[in-house]
């Protein structure tokens, strides 16, 4: 019996290392914003695919939370899609509070495929997920005073230019969906004006 020899080089290694290797982001994306789209591709340069976690997604129809989680995924697959980043090297997976700290990241890991390191520049976050054992890397910021969905909500109900910040196919499905009337609106209060 003739037995093969199989040899590979450090970089088809490397490769192949990468290929196998999944990061995971957590975001509410409310909206997902050019940032988000930035730190998805840093996250592909070091792995061959990301599990981007939609978080709250119970939560919609509020100033802080507008959109449903139907409507995140859909912006994400959409902003991914113009980004040209393959749908094969993405999981989009919303994720429900649960609101008890100590069971959140096994939850998470419940809803998501198995991953090799979370990305994260929140506190509570990464705390949580190192104490559960997970490896745990920062995030360049990019432009982070400006991507900040908190500033383009603020943008969005002070009828401001947030267009700029957010990728095209995410500007037109908030318009496709009424978003900013909608977030005009949960702005509004039902007191009456003197």
């Amino acid at each position: 019996m003739t037995r093969i020899k199989f040899s590979i080089s450090v970089i088809e290694r490397e490769a192949l290392n990468l290929a196998l290797k999944r990061g995971l982001f957590v975001g509410r994306f409310q909206p997902f914003h050019n940032g988000h789209i930035q730190v998805i591709e840093d996250v592909l340069k070091e792995n061959g695919e990301i599990i981007i976690v939609i978080g709250s997604a119970q939560y919609s129809h509020r100033l802080d939370n507008p959109f449903t989680a139907g409507e995140r995924a859909t912006m994400v697959r959409r902003a991914l899609d113009e980004a040209k980043i393959p749908a094969a090297k993405t999981w989009i997976i919303p994720v429900a509070d649960v609101h008890v700290h100590t069971l959140w990241v096994a939850k998470v890991a419940g809803y998501t495929p198995k991953f090799s390191v979370v990305y994260s520049n929140e506190p509570l976050t990464r705390r949580l997920f190192m104490e559960a054992g997970y490896k745990v890397k920062s995030i360049p910021f990019h432009k982070r005073s400006i991507y900040s969905s908190t500033e383009i909500r603020q943008r969005m109900l002070t009828n401001k230019d947030w267009k700029m910040l957010v990728p095209k196919s995410v500007a037109t499905y908030i318009q496709e969906i009424d978003g900013v009337e909608r977030l005009r609106d949960l702005a509004k209060t039902d007191e009456l004006k003197k």
